[in-house]
C-alpha cells in the first residue's frame, strides 16, 4: 500500500545529498561515510547521473535535501558542471551547496561557481557539519516563497503539507511534486512533455500518459477547488486568481473527457 504525504504515521526525515564521483563517495574518510557516524540522514548521487533521482519517491525521507555537498576533492571543475546541471533542477533552487575540496585545489575555486561555501578534506567532522547547519540557516533566512494557496487548497513546501478548506489531503510524493510545480508556474501553460521531464526526470522511462493519471488524481482529491485547464493539444494550465470566478475549473466530467480525448 502507498504512504502518502499526509499519512501521519509516516516520519520524513531531512537529508543531506553528497554528489561526487563513484569511487570517492564510497571511501571510509569520504562526506556520506562522515556525515553518518554523526547520525545524519545521506544520499548520494554520482556526478553523471540525473539530479532527480534524489527525490524519487521515498516515504522516509524528505522531498529535498537540507544541503549539497559537492565531493570535489582534486577536480573542482567538475563539480561546478554539476552544480550546474543540478541547478537546473527548479526543486534545488533554494538548497544551499558545499564544495569540498583538497589543500591544494582552494585556489581553483572561484567565488562566483555559485557554491555558498567550501570545506576542505580530509574532513574535521565537526566542521563538516557545522558549515552545512550554516548554508541551510543562510538559505532558510532568504527562502522563497513555499507557501502556495489556490482559492480554499493551501499547500505547504516546507511541511509537505496539503490543505482544502483547513482539511489535509493526503497526496503521493509525485502528486505533491506535480501540484507544488504548477503553483509554481501558475498562469503558464505547460505541455505533458516539460512536465514529465521537470517532475519526474529526464531519464524517467514512462510516457507523458503518466502526468495525465496524476493529473486526473489531483483532480479527484482536490475537486472544483483546483482551477486546472487542460488545453488540447497544449497540456494543462493552473489557472491565475483573476479568472477563478465563475468559469468552469476544468476539472469535472468535461475536462476528463477532455484528457481522453487527448490521450
Amino acid at each position: 500500500m502507498e504512504q502518502t504525504l499526509a499519512d501521519p504515521s509516516v516520519k520524513r526525515v531531512p537529508f543531506v545529498a553528497v554528489v561526487g564521483h563513484g569511487p570517492v563517495l564510497d571511501r571510509e574518510d569520504g562526506a556520506s561515510a562522515t556525515l553518518r557516524q554523526l547520525g545524519a540522514s545521506v544520499r548520494t548521487l554520482d556526478l553523471w547521473d540525473d539530479p532527480v533521482n534524489l527525490f524519487e519517491d521515498d516515504p522516509n525521507m524528505e522531498g529535498r535535501p537540507r544541503a549539497l555537498v559537492f565531493e570535489a576533492l582534486d577536480r573542482p571543475d567538475l563539480a561546478i558542471a554539476a552544480l550546474r546541471a543540478v541547478r537546473k533542477e527548479q526543486t534545488f533552487d533554494n538548497v544551499g551547496a558545499i564544495i569540498a575540496v583538497t589543500v591544494g585545489q582552494m585556489a581553483r575555486v572561484d567565488p562566483s561557481s555559485g557554491f555558498d561555501d567550501f570545506v576542505l578534506h580530509p574532513y574535521v567532522p565537526e566542521e563538516l557539519y557545522a558549515r552545512i547547519r550554516a548554508v541551510e540557516w543562510r538559505r532558510s533566512e532568504f527562502a522563497t516563497e513555499e507557501r502556495h494557496k489556490v482559492g480554499p487548497i493551501v499547500v505547504d513546501q516546507a511541511s509537505h503539507e496539503v490543505t482544502k478548506g483547513g482539511q489535509p489531503i493526503a497526496l503521493t510524493a509525485k502528486e505533491f511534486a506535480l501540484l507544488v510545480y504548477l503553483c509554481e508556474r501558475r498562469g503558464k501553460v505547460l505541455s505533458r512533455d516539460h512536465l514529465l521531464a521537470r517532475v519526474w526526470g529526464n531519464r524517467y522511462d514512462g510516457g507523458p500518459r503518466t502526468v495525465d493519471i496524476h493529473v486526473r488524481r489531483l483532480r479527484a482529491k482536490l475537486g472544483d477547488a483546483l482551477p486546472l485547464e487542460t488545453l488540447r493539444g497544449s497540456g494543462y494550465k493552473l489557472r491565475m486568481p483573476e479568472s477563478d470566478g465563475g468559469e468552469s475549473d476544468g476539472d469535472g466530467p468535461a475536462s476528463a473527457e477532455a484528457d481522453s480525448e487527448d490521450e
